[in-house]
């Protein structure tokens, strides 16, 4: 052995500084590398829908119902399971509603509990009971410990389990140890939860999803461009903020920023009101029904011109400063025609369908009046000092990241950039020509270095590519044409709003050219696969988000409810298990109140994309191999004590 293994040993026998210890840590290493691998979740493009979101993760995708089916086979009704499945997803709710109903709530105590303890049972098979324990809520490890050790063959112990309930139910504490043995289920369901991106924007609660997952056990995310547009927005970006104001007044969501994040919307909504009062803003609905009073309405509706308006100049203003970002395509207000009421575009004229710009000087169309200089100072800081909001952010990034690549899968929001021979695309970031993974990397760096970086220009530099990273061709997490929201607004013909995605996504099926991606990013072509999301998958046109043989899986499904006309479902998520692949395709949740209320759950149809010939382990994992190489060091320090190079001592 080298100095240097010696010296690294005995750091190591702090930990194991006895044969004992050592050879007792490489038995347990072991063990666990001969378990079946846990169970991973991904999900993508969530946008908001907290109660689809967090109803899915209750049952798992439909992992739960699976469990109690395991438990009871057929010695309980369709109505009981179902009934026990509710009480699993929502353990407050339903208690209030079946214990004034029962008449023996002793009984209906004891029979929860007992079918609860059956159910985590089953749903801890392929756990140590040290990971189990550790999931245990500390009030109930002892009772809950000892209730799922139970065994039936154990007839002398049974009067000592059935007191253990007795004593539970006549101290008080019968509900809370429901809900414990409801949450046990729910985290063993689930081992790691993987979000491909897309937590913001469109639906009215991002923020709820993000405290939800801030308390997750095991997760990882991959940001999204509607989550990169608020990462910016967060450091006072003028671009990010523009877009995240006007798109929560476009689906009526502005509660989001008063509410949620507690962001004064107050000054705009007065100059909205003065600047637009007799503007019908004709080209400026909102989407979707977000049920608002009338005022309510004609609010969001002028704020959401009154920010588009500006979102345009401070655009323009970025482009100019920025040449190298190539969005000079993007500036469409100095190309206006404000007699005639028409813009050229790409060489074509268009009639503008909304005409009354009072806030745009044609001769400097992209200088912001005092007024909106002054509500974007203020929203700056706003969003800058929004503590809220800025934890929220730091935990992107402390769980986040562009990229990952976990258990052979690799995991990014929306493309690898590709030209059309499926070649990788080479991309400008402030002079350097980047593709593919390199691309990804200069990328993140940058992200960090916006919010951490003690250079002020590199600060500045980092949170104006954030800006970019939201809608530039160029960008892996956009990778279209143009980010269309101009013709959106104002262009009726269908042809200008066209958003031409990125040659990656006609080449999906494309068996060389994802090839070359894995190749690119150090992976096996032959055993890996790519999750993804961005684009939805229009199930009910016939599309598939299977593609490349199975080497690649789309799943933006439709989570959010303005999409789910065009997908014909609800959102997928995808389940990795120790017996392959099973995407599942969700139906929309008519509310939590009904799931509880009416026992509805969320119908999924599951398709099996792999089924593996040999159980998954732990040892064929990612945790497997760090497990290996911690057992090929344990192994060292054993031979190195077994051979006097370092001397065993007992702990103190």
């Amino acid at each position: 052995m080298t100095t240097s293994d010696i010296r690294y040993l005995k750091l190591l026998s702090r930990s194991f500084p006895s044969v004992a210890k050592a050879s007792a840590e490489i038995i347990n290493l072991s063990a666990i590398l001969n378990l079946p691998k846990g169970t991973e979740f991904f999900a993508s493009d969530i946008h908001g829908e907290y109660e689809a979101f967090s109803h899915i993760l209750k049952n798992g995708s439909g992992s739960v119902r699976m469990k109690i089916d395991d438990a009871f086979g057929d010695t309980l009704t369709p109505a009981e399971k179902r009934s026990l499945a509710t009480l699993i997803y929502y353990p407050r709710e339903k208690m209030a509603i079946d214990l004034p109903r029962a008449d023996d709530e002793r009984a209906w105590y004891t029979t929860a509990i007992t079918r609860l303890v059956a159910v985590c049972k089953q749903a801890s098979g392929k756990y140590t009971r040290s990971k189990v324990r550790r999931a245990i809520p500390a009030d109930f490890a002892y009772i809950i410990e000892e209730l799922m050790t139970e065994n039936n063959h154990a007839v002398n112990k049974r009067d000592y389990y059935a007191a253990i309930v007795g004593a539970v139910i006549e101290t008080g504490r019968a509900a809370a140890l429901v809900e414990a043995l409801c949450l046990l289920t729910q985290r063993l369901a689930i081992d790691h939860l993987h979000i491909v991106g897309d937590i913001y924007d469109r639906g009215p609660e991002p923020h709820t999803i993000m405290d939800t997952l801030m308390g997750y056990h095991s997760l990882d995310i991959q940001w999204g461009n509607h989550d990169i547009v608020w990462m910016g927005a967060a450091l006072g970006q003028r671009g990010c903020i523009a877009h995240v104001v006007r798109n929560c007044a476009r689906y009526g969501n502005l509660s989001i920023l008063e509410d949620a994040y507690g962001i004064n919307i107050l000054p705009l909504a007065s100059f909205a009101m003065s600047a637009y009062a007799d503007d019908p803003c004709v080209a400026f609905g909102l989407k979707g029904n977000p049920q608002l009073t009338e005022r309510e309405h004609v609010v969001n509706v002028k704020i959401q011109k009154a920010m588009a308006v500006i979102q345009f100049k401070v655009e323009g203003q970025i482009i100019d400063e920025y040449p190298s970002f190539g969005l000079d395509d993007r500036k469409l207000l100095h190309r206006i025609d404000f007699k005639r009421g028409t813009v050229e575009i790409d060489g074509v004229v268009h009639e503008l369908t909304d005409k009354v710009f009072p806030t745009v000087d044609p001769a400097d169309p992209y200088r912001l009046t005092p007024e909106e200089e002054n509500v974007m100072r203020r929203l700056e800081q706003a969003f800058a000092s929004c503590e809220k909001l800025q934890r929220h952010m730091r935990f992107f990034l402390k769980a986040g990241s562009l990229y990952k690549i976990y258990n052979g899968n690799l995991l990014f929001h929306a493309s690898v950039p590709l030209n059309a021979d499926g070649t990788l695309m080479e991309v400008d970031v402030f002079g350097q020509k980047l593709a593919g993974r390199a691309l990804y990397d200069e990328l993140e760096r940058r992200v960090r270095e916006a919010f951490f970086s003690p250079d002020a220009e590199a600060r500045r530099r980092g949170r104006d590519l954030l800006w970019w990273m939201w809608l530039s061709p160029g960008s892996p997490l956009f990778a279209k044409s143009k980010m269309a929201t101009f013709e959106l607004y104002l262009v009726a013909d269908k042809a200008a709003r066209k958003e031409v995605k990125n040659p990656f996504y006609t080449l999906l099926d494309d068996e060389q050219a994802m090839a070359n991606v894995f190749r690119d990013f150090g992976m096996d072509p032959e055993s890996s696969r790519i999750v993804c999301g961005h684009v939805p998958v229009k199930v009910k046109d016939g599309e598939d988000p299977v593609k490349c043989g199975g080497r690649v899986l789309t799943i933006d499904g439709g989570f959010s409810k303005a999409y789910q006309p065009t997908t014909g479902i609800a959102g997928y998520t995808l389940i990795s298990n120790s017996y392959g692949f099973v995407l599942a395709a969700h139906e929309p949740l008519e509310s939590t109140r009904a799931a509880v209320e009416r026992e509805l759950d969320i119908h999924s149809s599951r398709r099996v994309v792999e089924r593996v010939e040999k159980r998954t382990l732990v040892a064929d994992t990612d945790t497997g191999a760090e497990l290996k190489r911690q057992i090929a060091d344990l192994q060292q320090l054993l031979d190195a004590y077994r051979q006097g190079l370092i001397a065993e001592r007992e702990q103190s």
